[in-house]
Order: C-alpha cells, then sequence, then structure tokens
C-alpha cells in the first residue's frame, strides 16, 4: 500500500506522533524520560523549531510543533528519532537488536483557532486519560506540567500559541472532550488528514494535494460542523 503524502511546509502547525515496535514499554524509569526530553531540547534548538505542547506516554509520545521553514519539521523529528534511537539502545545496551520505533512518525496539519485548542487539549491530558495521574499537570514528562509546576528554565522550551491560551485551560484539560472530537483527531492521527473547519480543510487539501488522506472507509466527514472548541480570533473565549 502507498504511503499517504505527509506535508513538510513551514509556517504550519502540526501534531506528531510515534510509537514503540510493538507498542513495547519506551520509558521505564525516570531516566528513560529525561533521556528524551534532552533529546528533544536538542531537536528543538538545533533545526530551530517551536514547540508548542507535548506530552511523553511510557510507550509513544506526542509533539506539537510548529516549523517556521520547509522541511524543518523532518529534519527536526527525523533528527529527535534516530538520536533517541541511537541513545537508548547505547543506554539498555541493546545496540543491534532491531527497531525501537514503529516506523516512520506520523503528522498532520492544524488549523490555528478552537482546533488547535482541541489538539493541544488532546495532548496534555494524555496521561490523565491513561488514568497515570489524578490530574493531568501531574504528569512530570508533559508541557503542561512545565508550564504549571517548571521553573523559569523548564518553561524556556516551550514557544507561545498562535492563539491566547484560555484562562481556564486547567479546567478544559480535566474535562474529557466529546466522542465526536476524539474520533476525528484519531483518524487526523492516522490518514495524516488536516485537522480544522471545513474551509480550511478543503483548502489545505488542494492547496498541498493531500487528497489521498480524505480517503478512507465508512461514513463520509460532516459538512458544515463547528469547531468542537471554539475561540473568537486570536484571543480565545
Amino acid at each position: 500500500m502507498a504511503r499517504s503524502l505527509r506535508l513538510d511546509e513551514g509556517g504550519i502547525v502540526y501534531h506528531v506522533l510515534n510509537r514503540s515496535n510493538g507498542r513495547l514499554p519506551l520509558f521505564e524509569s525516570d531516566g528513560d524520560y529525561w533521556a528524551f526530553e534532552t533529546v528533544l531540547a536538542e531537536a528543538v534548538a538545533r533545526t530551530p523549531m517551536r514547540l508548542l505542547a507535548y506530552c511523553v506516554m511510557p510507550n509513544h509520545w506526542h509533539l506539537v510543533l510548529w516549523p517556521e521553514h520547509d522541511g524543518d519539521l523532518s529534519r527536526c523529528v527525523g533528527w529527535l528519532t534516530l538520536t533517541h534511537t541511537q541513545r537508548w539502545h547505547t543506554a539498555h545496551e541493546t545496540v543491534g537488536t532491531g527497531h525501537l520505533y514503529q516506523g516512520r512518525y506520523k503528522s498532520f496539519p492544524v488549523q490555528e483557532d478552537g482546533h488547535f485548542l482541541a489538539v493541544c487539549r488532546y495532548v496534555e491530558r494524555n496521561a490523565l486519560r491513561a488514568g497515570l495521574v489524578a490530574v493531568a499537570e501531574e504528569w512530570r514528562w508533559s508541557s503542561l506540567w512545565r508550564r504549571e509546576r517548571g521553573d523559569a528554565a523548564s518553561r524556556a522550551l516551550l514557544s507561545e500559541w498562535p492563539v491566547e491560551r484560555p484562562a481556564d485551560w486547567l479546567g478544559r484539560v480535566s474535562n474529557a472532550p466529546p466522542e465526536p472530537e476524539l474520533a476525528a483527531l484519531r483518524v487526523c492521527a492516522q490518514r495524516g488528514r488536516p485537522y480544522g473547519g471545513d474551509r480550511w480543510v478543503d483548502g489545505t487539501v488542494s492547496r498541498y494535494g493531500l487528497q489521498s488522506t480524505m480517503r478512507s472507509p465508512g461514513r463520509p466527514r460532516k459538512r458544515g460542523q463547528e469547531p468542537f472548541f471554539p475561540v473568537t480570533g486570536k484571543n480565545g473565549s
């Protein structure tokens, strides 16, 4: 089966995901998590790349990235994945034993409005949804912890969002999103499909030749659907 086209344009926000090979444990100790965050910090510094949100889970990770130039996304995430793989195998004395990740990373572009907030909520509540913590900001290996509980040096890894973060963000992250929102995000992650309003999605698909990301079995996408997480302009709601 041919791979779907993966967009690598600058100036667009992306959700990025990768999982361990066979979904086996990838991060089993604080040292494993620290090591990944170290490589992540190096990756966003060397590209450079704007890191908007992230969550590192036991067998996968989510990133929300905002590259400035064409090709920056693949350079950053490709280096991150390769370097983390090499260092992980060295630290665990498993060099030459096979793949660490299930394959290349998956990504999809995100509209910079309420859909962006929906993606960030999805990412930052990952540990809460999995039952790893009682409240989302307790998960040490996430952008939410850095922003809410980290020191200035910790917060410096994160870039400003393209829309204003709502004042009640912690409350929004604590509340589970509606199932249609989750279903839409999962399809976008699987297919590389743009996530946004109908007009924005259609324009993005046409502009960048992403028609293959829209072809999937099942019921057609409902048209005219309002964003699940609306904002007013750039200032949130």
